[in-house]
């Protein structure tokens, strides 16, 4: 891990083989509606991230594809992923819960998709699945016996 002179990395590492610069992002700090009593009202402390994800370099195209799929609905008109938090009282903790929020999104972006093994129905299954359409037949049946004559 890169540490920059501030003692905070330099880099939000997401995976060994993925990292993204912290200059990739910009943060500003708003009123928050979280735990924090009358400060509340003075303190600036719900933390908002902005990451313009489109033209981010560190991200590989299909984890790109798969994670503005996924959050589309956390992407503003200009393309920017936003991420905001106000769990805590101060607004380095929020930042930080920020900064988790995001390497989990992107972590599960990550990961590549399993796909799906077809399997053949058990012979238990079919007998059950058959059995069962049998009585709807027979129940079905029985709603419609003497009523020819009408």
């Amino acid at each position: 891990m890169v540490a920059s002179s501030s003692g905070q990395s330099a880099f939000l590492i997401v995976t060994p083989a993925l990292r993204i610069a912290r200059t990739e992002f910009s943060v500003t700090f708003v009123r928050s509606a979280g735990p924090g009593g009358q400060n509340v009202n003075k303190v600036c402390s719900k933390a908002v991230l902005r990451w313009p994800i489109r033209s981010s370099a560190a991200l590989p195209e299909t984890v790109r594809a798969r994670l503005l799929a996924k959050h589309r609905n956390r992407l503003t008109a200009e393309g920017d992923l936003l991420i905001t938090s106000q769990r805590y009282r101060d607004a380095s903790r929020n930042l930080a819960d920020c900064l988790g929020k995001l390497r989990k999104m992107v972590q599960e972006a990550a990961r590549p998709i399993k796909s799906r093994r077809l399997t053949r129905p058990t012979q238990g299954s079919i007998r059950r699945r058959l059995e069962q359409k049998h009585r709807l037949s027979r129940r079905k049946r029985g709603r419609h016996l003497g009523n020819d004559d009408l």
